[in-house]
């Protein structure tokens, strides 16, 4: 499948999920207010919400990306189902004066924004299934390529998978040879170097992981990749961008990222902690019953407490007692040194069926349920629901240098080390996570960790 028509399957079926989630919305607005509303005639505007999907950039970006998520365009989503269900009233002629017409825009904007998550989410199901996965060529070093292959298949949802490696340095030798021969100083690729890896592996896209490979030679790759059709990735080195968050900049032409400073500003502090208590709040009232049962189901299953507490070191260095439910058996810390050469995570301690694990413990580590009086220690301020993850005394000392800057945040019950898996991420690797999440914080971006921990748990990946 070339990569014209994979890229076609998935911007078709987007289409035509949008239109139906707007045929959708109507007749369900129509069914809830009643016979006065004019869904029927609505529908001659649903070809409207195709083109400002367009003209927002929704399908277009999907050609770009490798991980398709419709988590992290449903800001996107949003305003395009708020600005459709206005526009869509206003070619009515209805003007917004009385109650009544208020509760139908309002029917009609929910109803969308629920229904084009709900049609993306299968459009893009449906298209994993119409299509092969996305035969990936990395460009680069061993060490990134392994990261990225690795990656990918940890993902399968990703639908991609990488093919072939190709250290970067052959192909520059090529490209500096072929520009020495050339009087043209825009020369680049000998394109039958690029085009047999291709028909090799019949490729989708190229990822370049360019380490300290000549920019000069990263440029040409791309180029070279992009004549031929394919899908082109870069994989940055993190401290040239600190991330993702940044803003470009124009100075008469000479184009600059700006970027973000290592810490959050006193508003955003205050909208994150007052996101932190009420959530912790709500969810410790709802669910007082069930711990009750968990606490009483620990202490008949095992002599112990009911808590585990352990220290560990929190924001700009402050150690907190961390609280949870109690997994193992008393003393079971001090049977750690006989169980390292089990230990299956690089610079942390995790062990698959740790023969210390108690049987509810068992339980309630598979569905995550044993880091719920966590929520104390986020009302208390010690811990966020979203962060850097707490590190054991021991663990944190061995962070050094610029590494340290994830300790100006909060550290987190949950976070991207969680959702990836946190007992597979080296600790070197998860330092960088958290750093840039410091560089890259934002409310959006805390809901979306928060949802996917919640996904994450209900696949009983949780360990």
């Amino acid at each position: 499948m070339s990569v014209g028509r994979r890229d076609a399957v998935y911007r078709r079926t987007l289409i035509v999920a949008d239109a139906l989630a707007a045929i959708a919305s109507l007749l369900i607005t129509r069914a809830i207010v009643g016979p006065g509303h004019p869904a029927l005639r609505a529908i001659a505007a649903v070809p409207l919400i195709v083109v400002m999907s367009k003209v927002v950039g929704i399908y277009d970006r999907q050609e770009l990306l490798v991980r398709k998520s419709t988590l992290d365009e449903a800001p996107a989503l949003f305003e395009l189902a708020t600005l459709y269900a206005l526009i869509v009233w206003l070619l009515n002629g209805f003007v917004i004066t009385k109650s009544s017409d208020r509760r139908e825009l309002l029917v009609e904007w929910a109803t969308l924004f629920v229904l084009l998550l709900a049609a993306h989410v299968t459009a893009r199901w449906l298209s994993r299934r119409l299509t092969r996965a996305e035969r990936c060529v990395v460009i680069g070093d061993v060490t990134s390529a392994e990261r990225i292959k690795s990656k990918l298949g940890a993902r399968p949802s990703m639908h991609a998978t990488v093919v072939a490696f190709v250290p970067l340095e052959r192909l520059g030798q090529h490209a500096r040879r072929a520009h020495t021969r050339s009087s043209h100083a825009d020369i680049a690729w000998e394109d039958a170097d690029l085009q047999s890896l291709v028909a090799e592996t019949e490729a989708d896209r190229i990822i370049v992981a360019p380490q300290m490979i000549d920019a000069d030679d990263v440029l040409n790759l791309i180029r070279a990749a992009a004549a031929l059709g394919l899908r082109v990735s870069v994989v940055p080195r993190v401290l040239e961008v600190v991330g993702s968050s940044v803003e470009f900049d124009d100075v008469e032409g000479l184009p600059l990222l700006c970027m973000r400073s290592v810490h959050l500003s006193r508003s955003s502090q205050l909208i994150k902690r007052a996101l932190d208590v009420s959530v912790a709040v709500v969810v410790l009232a709802a669910l007082s019953p069930l711990l009750v049962i968990f606490a009483l189901a620990i202490k008949l299953d095992s002599r112990g407490t009911v808590l585990f507490r352990q220290l560990r070191v929190g924001r700009d260095g402050q150690p907190f007692e961390m609280l949870k439910f109690r997994t193992m058996v008393s003393g079971a810390h001090e049977r750690r040194d006989e169980l390292q050469h089990l230990n299956q995570a690089d610079g942390l301690f995790k062990i698959d069926n740790d023969p210390r694990i108690t049987r509810v413990g068992a339980l309630l580590r598979r569905t995550s349920l044993d880091e719920l009086p966590q929520l104390w220690n986020v009302i208390r301020g010690d811990m966020s629901l979203v962060g850097p993850r707490p590190l054991v005394v021991e663990e944190d000392e061995r962070i050094r240098g610029w590494e340290r800057r994830r300790l100006q945040l909060t550290p987190g019950m949950t976070g991207h080390w969680q959702v990836l898996g946190s007992a597979r991420i080296p600790l070197h690797e998860m330092v960088k996570i958290d750093y840039l999440y410091v560089t890259n914080w934002s409310l959006w971006n805390d809901v979306k960790i928060l949802v996917r921990t919640i996904l994450y748990v209900a696949g009983r990946k949780g360990q």
